[in-house]
């Protein structure tokens, strides 16, 4: 074989490990690898600095990483991804390239019009296909039987036809309060920017937050790292205070591993191994690693099989007719007094991450409540966080966050008042915002703003069983017309960036 007859094996931006479908088999000398920056990509959104650099650095760590195994790379920076492999079909005299099945619909299509052999995605532990058969058998989907479904298919925890521990879920055990003591919590292993680190920051020098700082793995030796140091030192803490928020800590236990796994740098079977060991070896507690690996085996790949299953007009559901636009707090353009707020939009800055209750019940029980538009947000959350892919942000915004699906994935909306930030958080502390008032200047904007959300919806809500103590009470409430004054208050500040 000539080396222009050699076959093309294009190798996408989250697929960054020589152990996937398209690559396992593949040797030097036998097949050409292409690997493309898409300029079009990079222009169409405001993305986060530490987002656009972590795909970009992983990628180019990932071409020098096949070269140095002997592969002919060809990694092209082209206007659009149809320009890249036309060019490289033409140089090149290519008569076939072959890729792993994108993990997200666009691309999925882009490839399926180019004429690309695909192959399919295996970087998760039920593709898609497996998925879609399980949900034949089902009758409403939940994530809790298909992590269930899930621990005994994929033999994890499990002693014979039932769970390690006598339960399945641990939730009750991991939901306590933020620990008062001031104890040290688990850092994360930087890693030093190298010359293709420092190249990119001098390609890209603009776009919004932080700046790169080694924070987020960028090869598959620095997430291995990453995954080591979090079953030896986050582990065992992870469990109890998953659901903990606290102003100091922007990450507290938690494994921030989800970039490394998304990109494909890490496999989830490794992660979920690692951490089984762990406990199997006596150094972490069953409540711990079960709510670990529930994170990885059942809600993540929850995730990914409806993106795929309920399709492409997901995105665009708006069950609560949701029409208001990204407020300017988001978007860095307005500060706030609201202390939690303020302090989670300022780790989306830092860091491009927050851990996933401060998704929910700070960024996305605000937009809940506020009537944000869906699409505004799945759209800022992409751009804004390290693990921001599609099928990732389309279901935890559309079903998890806002409700918007009507209630398909969650059985009812994750909206709270003040009262759950205070009890899971030290952020009220010091905020001049009362979380016990509803009306009145010193009110806090998520109590007022969560029971004007219930007015807002009582009708479409009323057929909701789990939602009928939280609308009886609000039939309850003799200063509703002053609570409802009080939330045009807000939001109009909201809309202003003067709350």
């Amino acid at each position: 074989m000539t080396t222009s007859a050699l076959p093309t094996v294009l190798v996408l931006g989250d697929q960054l490990n020589r152990d996937i479908a398209s690559l396992r088999d593949a040797r030097p000398g036998s097949q050409r690898i292409l690997m493309v920056e898409n300029r079009h990509l990079l222009d169409s959104r405001n993305w986060h600095r530490q987002r656009r650099h972590l795909v970009l650095s992983a990628m180019r760590h990932f071409a020098a990483e096949l070269r140095n195994a002997g592969f002919e790379v060809d990694h092209r920076r082209a206007a659009s991804f149809r320009e890249a492999l036309r060019d490289h079909r033409n140089e090149f005299e290519v008569e076939r390239v072959v890729v792993m099945e994108p993990a997200d619909r666009a691309g999925t299509d882009l490839l399926h019009r180019l004429e690309v052999d695909i192959v399919p995605n295996d970087q998760f532990l039920c593709d898609r296909a497996t998925f879609a058969a399980w949900a034949e058998t089902q009758g409403r989907l939940t994530m809790e039987h298909f992590y269930r479904w899930q621990r005994r298919r994929l033999d994890i925890l499990v002693d014979g036809d039932e769970p390690v521990g006598g339960r399945w879920n641990f939730d009750h055990d991991n939901r306590e309060p933020p620990p008062r003591d001031g104890r040290a919590w688990p850092t994360v292993d930087r890693s030093d920017l190298d010359d293709i680190d420092r190249e990119l920051v001098e390609e890209y020098p603009d776009g919004w937050g932080a700046p790169p700082d080694g924070t987020w793995p960028v090869t598959r030796e620095q997430a291995l790292r990453r995954l080591d140091g979090f079953v030896t030192d986050g582990l065992e803490p992870f469990g109890s205070h998953e659901d903990a928020m606290l102003r100091d800590e922007w990450k507290l236990a938690h494994s921030a591993l989800s970039s490394s796994l998304n990109l494909g740098l890490l496999r989830p079977r490794e992660v979920v191994d690692a951490a089984v060991a762990a406990f199997e070896g006596g150094r972490a507690p069953i409540n711990s690693v079960e709510g670990f690996i529930r994170q990885v085996i059942g809600w993540r790949e929850y995730v990914y099989g409806v993106y795929w299953l309920w399709g492409e007009t997901y995105r665009g559901e708006n069950a609560l007719a949701a029409d208001r636009p990204l407020p300017p707090v988001f978007t860095g353009r307005a500060p706030t007094d609201m202390a939690c707020v303020s302090t989670v939009l300022d780790r989306v800055a830092r860091h491009g991450y927050t851990h996933h209750i401060e998704r929910l019940m700070v960024l996305g029980n605000l937009a809940l409540t506020a009537g944000i538009r869906p699409t505004a947000m799945i759209d800022w959350m992409r751009a804004g966080f390290v693990d921001g892919a599609d099928w990732v942000m389309v279901p935890n915004v559309v079903g998890m966050a806002l409700h918007a699906d009507g209630g398909r994935m969650a059985t009812k909306p994750y909206a709270s008042g003040g009262a759950y930030i205070n009890r899971m958080s030290d952020f009220c502390s010091g905020c001049r915002f009362d979380p016990r008032r509803r009306v009145g200047p010193d009110a806090c904007p998520f109590t007022t703003l969560y029971w004007d959300f219930l007015a807002r919806n009582e009708e479409r809500l009323a057929g909701n069983h789990r939602m009928a103590r939280q609308l009886a009470n609000l039939r309850r409430l003799g200063d509703l017309d002053e609570v409802r004054a009080r939330a045009a208050e807000v939001l109009a500040a909201l809309d202003d960036g003067d709350l």
